[in-house]
């Protein structure tokens, strides 16, 4: 019978680093984006263009900007918070990094295309 090798456990901060991409936060947040959107997008033929984001990540947080087109008429306001606290809660959860910030602009609002 083998010998069984034991390793003493280290605690997690000292097991090393994780490095998470910058491209890896964007496509979490524009994701989150989306999802946030989709039932405001429901039922309209006219659709806003994907989120486009862009990420910052200074030390151990992470800044993001998200850029939306939004349907008009709608409540803008509810759909930036709503936009806002997705991204925050989803790259917060995937990644396991503080998000600092999420700016939420929107560059259009879409009109018509109401089924």
């Amino acid at each position: 019978m083998a010998a069984l090798i034991t390793t003493p456990r280290r605690e997690p901060a000292t097991r090393g680093r994780l490095r998470v991409a910058d491209r890896a936060y964007a496509r979490i947040a524009a994701r989150a984006a989306r999802e946030a959107l989709a039932d405001a997008w429901a039922g309209r033929t006219a659709k806003g263009a994907p989120p486009a984001v862009s990420v910052a990540v200074p030390g151990s947080t992470v800044t993001v900007r998200v850029a939306v087109e939004l349907p008009f008429p709608a409540d803008i306001a509810a759909l930036a918070r709503a936009v806002r606290e997705r991204v925050a809660a989803q790259v917060a959860g995937f990644t396991g990094t503080r998000v600092s910030e999420v700016v939420v602009v929107v560059e259009r609002l879409v009109t018509g295309g109401v089924s």
